[in-house]
């Protein structure tokens, strides 16, 4: 089998470590050509490259998006947040294959990015949107009468709004099923992560945004359904682990053997499913919102939101009022016409929404300016 060559792009994230992980116990099938960082952790970046020995390394956006454009079979976007889009565009650009975990740059870039993408190019490696790639491969596109995203409704799973109202930071970032860094959990808390997802699958598989729900799954072993027209539902199932999804982007679409443990069939099992609470949590609904609109509403849903969760990680902000503000700014923008839009337009939204909602957010704690 030919080995891959693989760019890494955040290799010192939590899916960039991993990922470097899968290549260390599969170096007959990976080789590592390229990594970059954003430069939060020097130490750590100096002995993956000193371990791995890329052809090409570096540290912040502008290394990232020349490196995604080397000749590589794939590359793995593990960067967190908006800073995702021009590697992103790059790696497109060049050609090569994108393993997709920066789903902030999808969402912003939307209609920009699948402009710019060939069929199959991209590859996803959410969990969620990997299970539906591979649920998707039971039927054909006619036959999918709707996508079933899993949530595994994060540490709050069960409360009211009112019960949300004094949640802390260090309860935010206890999430139950899941080993991820701090926006995305926190992310997960709000269900922030769950509209984002909504909107990536509508963009990554072309299903409309009112045939692709939403259930809470609080065991986080079923990843992803798909609900053909016949009545039938494919399931995805492993144990919560990121490493299946990276190593299937990695080698997509072969299976990496002996990635992880599978689930236990022989132990007994119980399975959950339970409707979402849009009134304690509004952020799926808000997106669905968003993605409607098309365009770069949602680039500024995601931009308020990371504005919104340094607030709350810092101390500015209440844990129920993320969405609020979110909201607020999402309702305050006016979207342009997506078939003339621009990278410029996109970060121009992204930096408008950004500066909104440090606007809207008061030094006071707790208390949000309108």
């Amino acid at each position: 089998m030919h080995r891959r060559d693989v760019v890494i792009l955040g290799s010192t994230g939590s899916v960039g470590t991993q990922a470097l992980d899968v290549v260390r116990a599969h170096p007959d099938r990976f080789r590592v050509v390229g990594l970059t960082a954003g430069g939060s952790n020097p130490a750590l970046f100096e002995a993956q490259v000193a371990e791995f020995a890329p052809a090409h390394h570096g540290l912040g956006e502008a290394a990232s998006t020349e490196v995604a454009a080397v000749a590589c079979d794939v590359v793995l976007n593990g960067i967190t947040g908006a800073v995702g889009l021009r590697p992103t565009l790059a790696a497109l650009d060049a050609g090569n294959t994108l393993a997709l975990a920066n789903k902030e740059s999808l969402i912003m870039g939307g209609p920009l990015v699948l402009r710019r993408a060939a069929e199959g190019q991209i590859v996803p490696v959410d969990s969620e949107h990997s299970a539906l790639a591979q649920c998707l491969r039971g039927g054909s596109e006619a036959e999918v009468r709707r996508l079933v995203l899993t949530a595994s409704g994060g540490p709050f799973r069960g409360r009211s709004r009112e019960q949300l109202a004094g949640v802390t930071v260090d309860e935010a970032l206890a999430h139950p099923t899941w080993d991820m860094g701090p926006v995305i959990t926190i992310n997960s808390a709000t269900l922030v992560n769950k509209g984002l997802e909504v909107i990536e699958a509508h963009l990554l598989f072309g299903i409309p945004l009112d045939r692709i729900e939403v259930v809470v799954h609080p065991t986080s072993v079923v990843h992803s359904m798909v609900e053909f027209v016949d009545g039938s539902t494919l399931a995805q199932a492993s144990p919560p682990t990121m490493l299946i999804p990276i190593a299937l982007g990695l080698g997509w679409p072969d299976r990496v053997p002996d990635t992880a443990p599978p689930v236990d069939w022989t132990s007994p099992q119980t399975w959950q499913f339970l409707p979402l609470d849009d009134e304690a949590f509004p952020a799926v609904a808000l997106a669905r919102a968003a993605g409607k609109r098309g365009s770069t509403a949602p680039a500024v849903y995601n931009a308020a939101n990371e504005v919104c969760v340094e607030a709350f990680r810092t101390g500015r902000l209440r844990f129920v009022e993320i969405v609020d503000v979110v909201s607020a700014v999402v309702t305050a923008h006016d979207v342009p016409s997506e078939e003339q839009l621009t990278v410029d337009d996109v970060l121009g939204a992204d930096l408008w929404a950004r500066e909104e909602t440090a606007r809207l957010i008061s030094p006071t704690r707790g208390t949000v300016t309108t």
